[in-house]
């Protein structure tokens, strides 16, 4: 019986999910309406995005009617939809068929995936490496689908922080595994080309749960391993 005054009761959180993810609906839950755009979507936003580039290139004291620039602002557009083409995907719809039963325990990783994104603030790229490493709990993962999880994440606009937040909890949420280790590895062109100008200038954040947060020796084993 509760005493008075008391807090009521609540489940304890669960230990691989961030803090910052803790909320009545998971991240499971949202993958059902994480798909923004469609194929119609692109057809129909396509002539507005491509006078927005013709705006853009008049601004910049160009002639969007010389020869080089005619189809500039249509090359632009559909370049733009193919850089961000991750609204278009669902994780759901890659990992439904993907996850099999399978009695094994031991560290799973998949290194150098390569990544490409769209720094949301300055709209330049971010290239560079994606690693990850999780321990299963009775269930693996197809292992081109970590690559397709970093490809759907990173075809958005995006801050690094997040983007490695989002793998880790969108494998977390579909394996429920002992845990999780994330590390991306990437060059923001917003440094190299603008701002302070390093051109060897990289961006490392990792993300861990579960395990990997807990226990140094996990951890340790996985940064290792990323670095052999």
């Amino acid at each position: 019986v509760a005493r008075e005054g008391a807090p009521p009761h609540t489940s304890p959180p669960n230990p691989l999910r961030p803090k910052s993810e803790l909320s009545a609906t998971s991240v499971m839950e949202s993958w059902k309406e994480e798909r923004t755009r469609s194929v119609e979507d692109n057809e129909m936003s396509l002539p507005s995005l491509a006078a927005a580039y013709t705006t853009i290139l008049r601004g910049l004291g160009e002639d969007p009617q010389r020869q080089g620039l005619l189809k500039t602002p249509w090359r632009a557009a559909t370049a733009m939809q193919f850089f961000t083409k991750g609204y278009q995907e669902k994780i759901i719809d890659v990992l439904n068929d993907a996850i099999f039963d399978e009695d094994h325990d031991e560290m799973v990783i998949v290194k150098d995936i390569d990544m490409f994104s769209m720094c949301e603030h300055h709209l330049v790229p971010i290239f560079g490496r994606v690693h990850i490493g999780y321990l299963p709990n009775k269930r693996v993962l197809g292992l081109s689908k970590l690559a397709r999880i970093v490809e759907i994440y990173s075809r958005r606009l995006q801050v690094q922080e997040r983007l490695t937040k989002q793998i880790a909890v969108a494998i977390t949420e579909a394996l429920q595994p002992t845990g999780v280790g994330v590390v991306i590895e990437a060059t923001h062109m917003c440094m190299v080309m603008r701002g302070v100008q390093k051109m060897n200038s990289k961006t490392v954040t990792s993300t861990m749960l579960g395990v990997f947060r807990e226990d140094p020796k996990t951890r340790d084993e996985f940064l290792t391993l990323i670095r052999s």
